[in-house]
């Protein structure tokens, strides 16, 4: 009978907590229905990657192949190709593309002029309202050997035309100088608004024991946002096999398609284009759990060395 009461107790204490704190629920509810939604219920469509799957029989109707289909993602040529690729741009990612809004944020937290520093922001903050379509398309402009650019001006100086958009030599690095310049910005939000609530007597402190700001920012700042960069860089670990779709699908062309094709693409070219659907459901399935165990280990790791993780 206790145990009865006490229970009672504790859901009426928390339907009276919902009624007091009714309206912050309320402004959550949008972002849950969301993730309902497009996130969670789509989810029972991953059955269909054990099925050879039809359309007019539905998923009821259509015929169990077991792991068929698993069985020809790691049994084909390609597999290697799109793993290797994908690695190799997520590595560019995290060594090249992570750390840079962490410097920048850094540095415009130094910025004591707060007009140029709200501009710098401003116009750091621009390219990430663009669409890959157009960043790739000013990237064409500079970057094309007929008429483009900066092939011209090298055309100019005496040099020889760079094929920088179909050269697989080339793709990589015009790949993560497009991430930059349209994310890098856009990445320092979360970084400038950590430092913002760093505690201001430990730079008080700091610097009456001499400090400079150099030493200030690598003994203060630094290990104030600490919590948000392991955080962040946990959820990027997360996306290693999910680099996006569009973005590269714009730069892939028939020259370049032995370093440009990653999974993303792949679920398009050989699954949804050619009518697979199971097989390009089997392929998502597979980045899916393998980011899961990916954010796993890596909180775990995060943990081990004293970090509080994402959960």
């Amino acid at each position: 009978m206790n145990a009865k009461a006490e229970k009672k107790k504790r859901l009426l204490h928390r339907l009276t907590s919902v009624k007091r704190n009714k309206l912050l629920y309320l402004m959550i509810l949008p972002g849950f229905i969301y993730f309902i939604v497009f996130k969670y219920l789509p989810m029972g469509g991953l059955i269909i990657s054990f099925q050879d799957y039809q359309p007019y029989l539905g998923v009821s109707g259509s015929p169990w192949v077991g792991f068929k289909h698993f069985e020809r993602l790691f049994t084909e040529p390609t597999f290697m190709m799109l793993l290797r690729n994908t690695l190799i741009l997520f590595a560019l990612n995290i060594v090249i593309f992570f750390p840079l809004p962490i410097i920048l944020s850094l540095m415009l937290n130094e910025v004591r002029h707060k007009l140029f520093k709200s501009s710098i922001q401003t116009i750091i903050y621009i390219p990430h309202f663009m669409s890959w379509v157009i960043i790739v398309s000013i990237t064409y402009v500079f970057l094309n050997v007929d008429g483009g650019v900066l092939n011209e001006l090298i055309a100019r100086m005496g040099g020889e035309k760079i094929s920088f958009l179909t050269s697989p030599e080339w793709l990589r690095t015009v790949y993560i100088g497009q991430v930059i310049w349209k994310e890098l910005g856009w990445s320092t939000i979360i970084y400038l608004a950590a430092i913002t609530v760093v505690d201001t007597q430990l730079y008080e402190a700091a610097e009456m024991d001499g400090a400079s700001r150099l030493r200030k920012t690598w003994h203060v700042t630094l290990p104030a946002i600490r919590p948000v960069i392991i955080t962040l860089l946990i959820l990027k670990i997360g996306s290693t096999l999910d680099l996006g779709f569009e973005h590269m699908y714009l730069l892939l062309n028939s020259l370049n398609r032995e370093v440009a094709e990653i999974f993303d693409t792949y679920i398009y070219t050989a699954g949804l284009k050619n009518g697979q659907l199971s097989f390009s459901t089997t392929v998502g399935l597979f980045k899916g759990v393998v980011g899961l165990i990916l954010v796993i280990l890596s909180n775990k790791l995060a943990k081990k060395m004293g970090e509080d993780g994402v959960y």
